[in-house]
């Protein structure tokens, strides 16, 4: 069974450069190129997309308010494609919900494995793009005391949600701490369960700014 992929972007060669791209991998089908974000909701609301690939700033409807439609109207991912003149938008994608933040420069191959990977369930997010937002908020958003409601967590929760807002690993996590990765990962479900949250980039964006959207 192929992954159904829509493709939104205002710049007709991106767009049908990447429906070519995308065709001559046997996973996936094009269901349609489109060249802006109402247009992409529109065809999501009428069809069954599994992965929508949006760029951010495009006429009528950027990829941000497509992506809070999406997620709220259909059932389709959303994975945005952005340049780093985007930096502004990337915080607001990710409350709406973007299962992926990918660079517009990446290898078909990388692509085609951060679409493969959103549709499964994972959510992806390259570490420059990680560098770039702890950039944005600054590294002095990081506090002792976070703006969080942390009688909401145990103490070594907030341990845990300190060291994924500096971007570490769960490997990483796990040697700082000294427990293994399996507890740390125990510690990242209970966070989500506690927040509503749906994965650990939302978790260090909670963390810094003491909002969950």
């Amino acid at each position: 069974m192929k992954i159904s992929v829509l493709i939104a972007d205002d710049n007709s060669f991106i767009r049908e450069g990447m429906r070519i791209i995308l065709n001559t991998f046997e996973e996936f089908e094009v269901l349609a190129t489109v060249g802006d974000g109402r247009e992409a909701v529109d065809y999501c609301k009428e069809h069954e997309v599994d992965v929508a690939l949006l760029d951010v700033r495009m006429p009528n409807m950027n990829g941000v308010e497509a992506t809070r439609l999406l997620v709220e109207e259909t059932k389709t991912k959303p994975l945005i494609l952005t340049t780093f003149d985007d930096d502004e938008y990337i915080l607001d994608a990710i409350r709406y919900g973007a299962k992926g933040y990918l660079l517009k420069n990446n290898d078909p191959e990388r692509i085609c494995d951060a679409i493969k990977s959103v549709y499964h369930g994972h959510n992806v997010l390259q570490n420059v793009i990680l560098d770039k937002l702890k950039s944005s908020l600054g590294e002095s958003r990081i506090p002792p005391a976070p703006p969080i409601n942390a009688a909401l967590f145990t103490e070594r929760e907030l341990d845990v949600m300190s060291r994924i807002a500096k971007g570490l690993s769960n490997k990483e996590i796990s040697k700082e701490l000294f427990i293994s990765e399996g507890t740390v990962a125990n510690y990242i479900t209970s966070i989500l369960n506690k927040t509503a949250l749906e994965h650990r980039t939302q978790i260090a964006i909670y963390y810094l700014t003491g909002r969950t959207r």
